[in-house]
């Protein structure tokens, strides 16, 4: 499926984009390890369904067209999952033999991925973004990195996010007690050629090492989307995906 966007260019100019999109599931669940012993953190059961489950069935529902699973930890267990539940999905694997960290692991995808800009998102956390919205966004920009930000209220397990009327990036702010701020939802789309042209090592930190270290000087923007953010990687809000998760 392909979907057309209306560019800012002029009225007869548009893009023609396939949704693509990459799941970090590779990470080895450390917190979430009391609870789920022998799974990886995408693969905890949230009422007898795998979190990946509903994470790409809502993938599903919001365009993504292709899939490429950067996989780690216990990937045979994922594997598996997505050739007995979803026979027909188009995907591909990236298969990490050590952990590169979260920048290699999203490098080593893009060379799977089939188009210039993809969606990159957590396999462990559910942001209800509108994919196409942050995608037309992206494309209209033309942004090297936009990220998806969670408006929070009272809060301290997160950094802030901020950024100025025309939603470049101004800054990243430690993890503290904050009253209100915006919060890196980790959804993000990401220009691929842009990524590489700063010939990163193999391992590296996509939040440290590229948006806290290149924002002022790459084109990154951020776009606010208030919508249902749960992160299951600590066992009390794994317990709470339960509960909403039925609820809804």
């Amino acid at each position: 499926m392909s979907i057309v966007f209306q560019s800012n260019k002029g009225p007869t100019a548009i893009e023609i984009v396939t949704i693509e999109c990459i799941i970090l599931a590779g990470g080895l669940g450390t917190r979430l390890r009391s609870a789920v012993p022998d799974l990886p953190k995408c693969m905890a059961p949230i009422n007898g369904k795998p979190f990946l489950k509903y994470l790409i069935d809502y993938l599903l529902e919001q365009g993504v067209t292709k899939f490429i699973f950067a996989l780690g930890y216990l990937h045979e267990i994922i594997e598996d999952f997505i050739k007995s539940d979803y026979p027909a999905l188009q995907y591909s694997i990236a298969l990490e033999t050590e952990p590169l960290g979260t920048g290699g692991a999203i490098s080593l995808a893009c060379k799977k991925a089939t188009t210039k800009n993809v969606i990159v998102l957590n396999g462990d956390t559910m942001f209800k973004v509108h994919v196409k919205e942050l995608l037309h966004f992206h494309l209209q920009q033309d942004s090297s990195c936009t990220l998806s930000l969670k408006p929070m209220q009272d809060f301290d397990r997160y950094g802030v996010v901020e950024i100025n009327k025309d939603c470049y990036i101004q800054d990243f702010k430690e993890k503290q007690f904050y009253h209100s701020g915006l919060i890196n939802g980790g959804v993000y789309a990401l220009n691929i050629d842009q990524l590489n042209e700063l010939h990163f090592p193999e391992k590296f930190s996509f939040e440290k090492d590229y948006l806290e270290k290149y924002f002022s000087n790459q084109k990154m923007m951020g776009l606010i989307q208030d919508e249902y953010f749960i992160d299951i990687g600590i066992p009390e809000d794994f317990e709470r995906a339960g509960k909403e998760f039925s609820a809804s």
